[in-house]
């Protein structure tokens, strides 16, 4: 039988992964119309490729490729989306044309350009085009600006021969001035970034609280995973998924204590958590989590709240997305996060665990 689809290998996990890391993810699920011209994305499972803005449902990361050009996109077999026209001429109009233009103008730079030229660029005051550039983007110009060096930094570590050479390569002046913010940058070490993440290591345990087992896993800063469920060894392959090339060690009676910490917080979640957290997300995800941890115990909003919170009152598929995407159950309360109607929604570790702990938040 024949097919237009492209045929293609699904993603595994590790290549979702990155691609939820990719700044460029953040804004096809934001449906920005800044980044029309930018980038496209092509979706496996489809066969077809779209501008960032499509309006069509959003893949999972895992069938999902972006590409630089449209031709890239072509390239791989799949057919232009009939809703979003890619191949059709961009409006430039209006302060979207002009964010747009900034955009392209701090993606072409080594070094990111001053507000100042921006906006005079923009034919704007430096004030109003960074309120005009956050609105429409949900960042300030230089956060914008380090998120596209990141990403080049990103490609560097993969293809140059030492960290050094990555970062010049990547735009960044001065080595000791990039190393003072990399983590918060990667999420990790360049170096580990470099080789593949091979260099991390995970000390985890699995033990058991009222809801059922729950794993507990940390890094150098902090602990990088909570995961919660009926099956221990469905949650030992579920970290291994998430950090498919880290060394996981586990066994250690050392951080049993870590263990237990975690269990006194999902029995009494008002109470709080007195360990460093290692939160790794994109720039969109982190600023969802942060607006989670917000919120007090006892207390839940909507999904449209979290959206609004964060300036982008019309990206709630995103925001449920990274609600999704949290692996730091309690301590990143997304339990706390319900319908407009107050009705129970989906959650990563299921309802009933959801109403549970909404219960005792309610009760303390």
């Amino acid at each position: 039988m024949s097919t237009d689809i492209p045929v293609a290998v699904r993603a595994d996990a590790s290549v979702s992964s990155s691609i939820e890391r990719d700044p460029r993810w953040d804004r096809i699920l934001m449906r920005d119309r800044t980044a029309d011209g930018l980038f496209w994305y092509s979706v496996i499972t489809t066969g077809i490729y779209c501008r960032p803005s499509c309006p069509s449902r959003r893949p999972h990361a895992e069938n999902a490729c972006i590409h630089g050009t449209v031709d890239e996109a072509r390239a791989t077999g799949a057919r232009p989306c009939r809703r979003c026209d890619p191949d059709g001429a961009l409006a430039e109009t209006g302060h979207n044309g002009r964010v747009t233009r900034a955009c392209r103008m701090i993606e072409a730079s080594e070094t990111p350009p001053t507000l100042d030229v921006l906006a005079q660029e923009a034919g704007l005051s430096p004030t109003y085009f960074q309120r005009v550039f956050r609105r429409i983007t949900g960042l300030s110009p230089r956060q914008y600006g380090e998120a596209c060096r990141a990403e080049r930094l990103r490609g560097a570590l993969r293809s140059s021969a030492t960290v050094t050479e990555a970062i010049y390569a990547a735009g960044y002046n001065s080595s000791s001035r990039f190393y003072e913010k990399a983590d918060s940058l990667l999420g990790m070490k360049p170096g580990a970034l470099r080789d593949g993440a091979r260099a991390e290591r995970l000390r985890f345990a699995i033990g058991q609280c009222s809801l059922g087992a729950i794993l507990v896993a940390s890094g150098e800063r902090g602990i990088a995973a909570i995961l919660m469920g009926d099956d221990p060894d469905i949650l030992a392959r579920d970290l291994q998924d998430r950090f498919p090339n880290a060394e996981l060690v586990g066994a250690d009676p050392d951080y049993e204590d870590h263990v237990a910490q975690v269990v006194g917080l999902v029995e009494t979640p008002a109470v709080g958590l007195g360990l460093p957290l290692d939160i790794r997300g994109t720039a969109f995800q982190q600023r969802v989590w942060n607006a989670l941890r917000a919120i007090p115990a006892g207390q839940t909003v909507t999904y449209t709240d979290i959206a609004r919170a964060i300036g982008h009152p019309e990206s709630v598929r995103a925001v449920a997305n990274a609600c999704g995407a949290n692996a730091l159950a309690v301590a990143i309360p997304c339990h706390r996060v319900v319908r407009r109607d107050g009705t129970l929604s989906g959650y990563r570790w299921g309802v009933a665990r959801k109403k549970a702990l909404l219960e005792r938040e309610k009760d303390a």
